[in-house]
């Protein structure tokens, strides 16, 4: 069962908060999870769980503490709307440094992973070239990765698209990602739209959730130096 701490800042000494739950089983090592547009609402809360299940220390921070501590929207409208306004102004460096912060929390008992949806996918790539200590990433349909296409990842990385995404051209993408990058595999779903991870949202489709979970946790396993 997940628990509530408190991490400090790399960048600025802020507190946040964030979710955290033990390993079940033999410790596989730690998985880091960043949230949606929508905080540290069910749907994280489920991902966190799972992971653990599966022999990882987990830590989700709650990214947009700085600009509302303990925030979590709807799926509405002004859920949308007010997320957008956090990540916006939450900018580029407070979500490093707080995933930097994780990854010192978790580093000294084995290799430290990352997972990040949505808003998090994005972190997650800008994470896998910035961030001194992950050994593997996956980001699941990050809207700004493509633009971030210029940064080198320090660690392997896979990414993740659905077909039908109406916020993302998967094929674009992909296309710039590879050219950029062709190491980074770069997995597109024909039959899912964005968020198809999440089973609270109207584009969930558990197929290739359970898929890009396998690839993900391949990932994971492959590089956790055993």
């Amino acid at each position: 069962m997940a628990t509530t701490i408190t991490l400090r800042s790399a960048i600025d000494g802020f507190e946040f908060t964030a979710l955290h739950a033990e390993p079940e089983g033999a410790r596989q090592g730690g998985v880091i999870v960043i949230q949606e547009i929508f905080g540290l609402d069910s749907y994280v809360a489920e991902d966190v769980a799972r992971w653990a299940a599966l022999g990882f220390e987990v830590i989700a921070p709650s990214m947009f503490d700085r600009q509302e501590k303990g925030f979590i929207a709807g799926h509405d409208e002004h859920g949308f709307a007010v997320g957008r306004q956090y990540a916006q102004a939450n900018g580029a460096e407070n979500p490093v440094a707080d995933v930097q912060a994780c990854v010192d929390a978790l580093k000294a008992k084995g290799p430290v992973f990352l997972v990040g949806y949505c808003y998090g996918g994005t972190v997650a790539w800008r994470a896998a070239a910035t961030v001194q200590g992950l050994a593997a990433v996956s980001s699941y349909y990050g809207s700004g990765v493509a633009g971030l296409a210029n940064l080198t990842p320090l660690c392997p990385v896979i990414c993740h698209f659905g077909r039908k995404d109406q916020h993302i051209p998967a094929d674009q993408v992909a296309e710039t990602l590879q050219k950029a990058h062709p190491d980074v595999p770069v997995y597109i779903y024909e039959n899912s739209g964005h968020g198809f991870n999440n089973d609270g949202r109207p584009d969930s489709n558990l197929e290739d959730a359970q898929l890009a979970r396998k690839r993900t946790l391949d990932l994971f396993r492959g590089n956790s130096g055993r």
